[in-house]
């Protein structure tokens, strides 16, 4: 097909639309505030549903949008309407951000002309590609999860302007943040322009997260005000400190919502060619935001492929996270992991080493498809999740789910030809409770959210212990800072690639709030100012062990065969009293203490102990001649002799004696 866009020459511009349905599809050119309407010019039909139009008299930088003309009868998905400015599919760059206004969304000949409450595409000249270089990024690394805004909104010791934008992700004091924690690649929440969903206004909300695009290549303005370059520069400057970038990107659904919602750009254009349907006309709501992208139509496909490419090309980042990932390989409405999208985006040139995560779920037919996507796709494990908060709760028979997610969750991922784990194991997301909130509510607070605490899981698999939400008991403070210690050397400790969102590495509160995504203030915004640097500084610790022992970092899965020609196993699992498991231990319900003796390279051992009792235990390792256990953390000098408090994760490394004799504590 040909390029469609605004496509930016020295003789003029060159605009380019695709609709099935419009009879007549305009362009408009607007003056450089992009406030005034100077000219409407009609496209040409070139065929196969493109129009297109070469204009002489325009130059990089003009601002425009679309106009469409065709049937309207939106009860059977067409909604042409010439008073509706639309924004280019193609859009790179937009002149200031979305709001919502009831005027968007009101019928054909009940409104007014759109274009003073629209923001106007810019047409761009693309500065050359940046060199495609290798993925930083490797399986089995640290992602963090970074919501830009609320991330540096509140960090004082950088400049006031750029704080909650992409640019202030390159400021040194950030970078030397990542690079303590030991972080692979930052995963960014979506820094496409996104509109509020149109019952937050009303509230005085809006949304702090922007999983609800408009189109998918533009950079919001208020994430990204030096557009294109600020992302491309903050790309650089992270990969120069050996840190990767990932975006999440929503390709699953657009902001136009369902019957009732605006329309900005695809709907004006073509809506029945670039959402699903029903039968009978309805929309198809596989995301439970009113709309589904019909992500197996061909020029939706070529549209998906596009917008990958061009932030590899004039970006340069490692890889995607793809929102409500089944949606891409629905084909008429069921999911094939063989979908034409899927299968694209995977040998697509362009794209062939990039990093791909899906999130396997949606809510349509058939939406959780954990372990189902291709071999080139890491998946989100929320099966881990949901087992590791589960033994850390205290559920009876939690044992042996933990020990199965430790090992990479073969059970999920494990397929013949394909000996590494897909897995990203987390504790926590920005969807969901964070790490300190998992340890200290036990039921969700989200009445901020104006749903009179209708919203948000209600099943948390969190606890409190011993009293909901703040509190100055010092036990329960200290009990709360275990668990969270707990759950990070538990993550830290697991076999495949894994996440942390930002914040939780020091205590981020969002008060029990479990759908924070309306909550642009205080609740998600990262107290830095207050933040726990004793449990950081633990994080960091964490960091360095797994970054140091490949019998932590690496991505097979643990099998209980010889790891190497030393003849150790990849890994053991022993009791309390170092002797294996034995079939009645892993079926006992009470129990909640397990060593996981993993073999290094060379013939080593590492053993990472785990009492997820409230009482202390003696743990015993296993000895051999010339050998004794050291702790693998200083700061966890623990002497085997002594008891292992309860609630706690240990690691201790074996290491060779100088007289070549045994030992069995340091």
């Amino acid at each position: 097909m040909t390029q469609l866009g605004a496509t930016v020459t020295r003789e003029g511009i060159r605009f380019a639309a695709w609709s099935s349905s419009a009879r007549r599809l305009w362009v408009s050119i607007f003056d450089e505030q992009g406030d005034r309407e100077l000219d409407r010019l009609e496209m040409k039909p070139e065929g196969e549903g493109v129009h297109a139009l070469f204009v002489s008299s325009l130059a990089a930088g003009a601002r425009y949008g679309f106009r469409a003309d065709g049937d309207y009868a939106p009860e059977r998905g067409l909604w042409s309407d010439p008073d509706k400015l639309l924004t280019d599919p193609y859009a790179v760059e937009i002149d200031r951000p979305y709001a919502y206004h009831w005027r968007l969304a009101a019928r054909r000949n009940e409104g007014t002309d759109t274009a003073p409450l629209m923001p106007k595409t810019v047409a761009k000249a693309l500065s050359a590609a940046v060199p495609v270089l290798p993925p930083l990024f490797r399986p089995g690394g640290l992602i963090y999860e970074v919501p830009v805004r609320a991330f540096t909104k509140l960090r004082q010791d950088i400049p006031e302007e750029q704080r909650g934008t992409v640019a202030a992700l390159a400021h040194p004091v950030i970078i030397e943040h990542l690079k303590k924690l030991g972080v692979s690649a930052v995963e960014l929440m979506p820094v496409t322009a996104s509109i509020d969903e149109r019952h937050l206004p009303p509230l005085g909300l809006s949304n702090a997260w922007g999983y609800n695009p408009v189109t998918f290549m533009a950079l919001d303005p208020r994430l990204a005000p030096g557009g294109l370059a600020e992302l491309q520069g903050t790309v650089a400057a992270l990969r120069q400190a050996g840190i990767g970038t990932i975006l999440d990107l929503v390709f699953n659904h657009t902001g136009e919502s369902d019957r009732l919602g605006p329309t900005l750009s695809l709907r004006g254009l073509d809506n029945q060619a670039y959402y699903r349907h029903q039968p009978d006309g309805r929309l198809v709501n596989d995301t439970g935001t009113g709309n589904t992208v019909a992500c197996d139509h061909p020029v939706v496909r070529q549209m998906v492929l596009d917008t990958l490419r061009h932030f590899v090309r004039h970006a340069g980042v490692d890889g995607f996270r793809f929102d409500l990932a089944p949606v891409l390989g629905r084909v008429d409405g069921a999911f094939d992991p063989a979908a034409p999208l899927l299968g694209e985006i995977a040998g697509d040139p362009i794209l062939a080493d990039r990093v791909l995560i899906a999130e396997p779920w949606d809510i349509g037919p058939d939406g959780y498809q954990l372990g189902n996507f291709p071999a080139r796709f890491l998946e989100w494990n929320d099966r881990y999740r949901d087992d590791a908060r589960c033994f850390w709760r205290g559920d009876a028979g939690a044992l042996g789910a933990l020990a199965t997610r430790l090992a990479g969750s073969s059970d999920i991922f494990g397929r013949a030809d394909q000996p590494a784990s897909r897995t990203v194991n987390f504790i926590a997301a920005h969807d969901g409770m964070t790490l300190a909130d998992i340890v200290a509510y036990e039921h969700k607070h989200n009445a901020a959210n104006g749903e009179q605490n209708r919203d948000g899981h209600n099943d948390n698999l969190s606890w409190n212990n011993g009293a909901e939400g703040a509190t100055d008991d010092a036990a329960i403070v200290k009990a709360r800072f275990d668990d969270q210690c707990a759950l990070l050397a538990t993550l830290f400790a697991s076999r495949g690639t894994i996440m942390l969102t930002a914040g939780d590495e020091f205590g981020r509160t969002q008060k029990g709030n479990n759908n924070a995504y309306a909550q642009d203030n205080a609740v998600t915004w990262l107290d830095w100012a207050g933040r726990d640097q004793t449990l950081e500084q633990y994080t960091s610790v964490l960091a360095a062990l797994r970054r140091e022992s490949v019998a932590l970092s690496d991505t097979h899965f643990l099998t209980g065969e010889p790891a190497d020609s030393s003849g150790v196993s990849d890994v053991s699992w022993l009791t309390e009293t170092g002797i294996p498991l034995a079939e009645t231990d892993w079926n006992d319900p009470t129990r909640h203490r397990l060593v996981m003796l993993l073999a290094d390279p060379g013939g080593g051992r590492l053993a990472v102990i785990i009492n997820g009792d409230r009482r202390q235990c003696v743990f015993t390792l296993p000895a051999r001649d010339g050998s004794r256990w050291q702790p693998a953390i200083e700061a966890q000098a623990i002497d085997l002799a002594r008891p292992l408090p309860g609630r706690s994760v240990s690691f201790m490394i074996e290491r060779r004696t100088e007289k070549g004799r045994a030992g069995k504590g340091p």
